[in-house]
C-alpha cells in the first residue's frame, strides 16, 4: 500500500511539473516569435535606408542595424534554449528515491542542448537574409562579395521549417489556412487533414519519421506562423532572383 501511494504521489508530482514546464515554455514562445518579427522589420528598414541613401552615414546606420540583428539572434537562442530545456525536463522528468536537484537538472539539460547550437551566428539564415536583402537593392542577381552564386542560392532557401509541404494534403505550408505542427517531431500539417488522418493512425505520416502523434501536441505554436511567413518571403525573393537571372541571360543572348 505504501509503495502504491508513493508511486501515485510520484506520478502526481511528475504531472504537476510537466504542466508547469509546458505553461512556462508556452509563455516563452511568443517572445521568440516577437524577436524574429523584429529582425524582419529591421531588415525592411535597412532595405529602405539603402534605397534612399547611399552615403557613408547611411552605410554605418545599416551596419548598426546588422549588429543589432546579431544581438537579437543571441537573445533568440537563449530563449529557444530555455524553451527546449523546459520541454525536455517536463516531458522526461521522473521522481527518484532522492530529492531532485532541479538547478543541476536544468543546467545539465541546458548544457546538452546548447551543444547543438552554432556558436557563430555569421551564417545564420536570418542574418544572411538581412545582408542579401540590403545587397540586392543595388546588386540584384549578383553574388555577394566573396561568395559563389551557388552558395547564395543555397543560403537563400534555408528556413527553420522541417517540411515545407503537408504530407497529407500535398499543399505548400504557405497555402495552409490552418497549419499545425507536431511538437514531438516538428513536422507540419494541415489541421483538418491531420485530424482525419489521426482517426486511423497515430504514426507521423512523413516518410521515415518514427514518431507517434499525440493530439494534444499537434498545435499551431506561436512561432509557426512567423516561420511560414519567413519561408514565404524567402521563396518570393528566390523567384525574383531567378527571374532577374533569366532576364539577364536573355539580354546577353541578344
Amino acid at each position: 500500500m505504501a509503495s502504491a501511494s508513493a508511486a501515485r504521489a510520484g506520478d502526481g508530482a511528475a504531472a504537476s511539473i510537466r504542466k508547469a514546464a509546458t505553461a512556462l515554455a508556452s509563455d516563452n514562445q511568443p517572445l521568440i516569435a516577437d524577436i524574429r518579427k523584429t529582425i524582419n522589420t529591421m531588415k525592411e528598414i535597412a532595405v529602405e535606408m539603402e534605397k534612399l541613401n547611399r552615403t557613408q552615414e547611411a552605410f554605418l546606420q545599416v551596419k548598426q542595424l546588422e549588429n543589432a540583428v546579431l544581438e537579437l539572434l543571441d537573445a533568440a537562442e537563449e530563449c529557444t534554449c530555455f524553451y527546449n530545456v523546459l520541454q525536455s525536463v517536463g516531458n522526461n522528468y521522473e521522481p527518484g528515491p532522492q530529492l531532485t536537484n532541479f538547478k543541476k537538472l536544468f543546467e545539465d539539460e541546458a548544457s546538452k542542448i546548447k551543444r547543438g547550437f552554432s556558436s557563430n551566428h555569421q551564417n545564420h539564415n536570418l542574418l544572411r537574409q538581412f545582408r542579401e536583402a540590403v545587397w540586392n537593392v543595388h546588386h540584384a542577381g549578383q553574388p555577394m562579395p566573396g561568395e559563389e552564386q551557388e552558395d547564395v542560392v543555397m543560403t537563400s532557401t534555408e528556413v527553420g521549417l522541417l517540411n515545407t509541404v503537408c504530407p497529407i494534403s500535398g499543399k505548400s505550408v504557405t497555402e495552409l489556412s490552418d497549419p499545425v505542427r507536431s511538437m514531438d517531431c516538428k513536422h507540419i500539417y494541415d489541421k483538418k487533414a491531420i485530424g482525419h488522418y489521426m482517426k486511423n493512425s497515430m504514426k507521423c505520416p512523413v516518410a521515415g519519421c518514427p514518431k507517434m502523434l499525440r493530439a494534444s501536441k499537434v498545435v499551431c505554436d506561436p512561432l509557426l506562423p512567423v516561420e511560414i511567413e519567413e519561408f514565404r518571403a524567402v521563396s518570393k525573393e528566390t523567384v525574383q532572383a531567378d527571374f532577374i537571372e533569366d532576364f539577364t541571360a536573355l539580354d546577353e543572348e541578344d
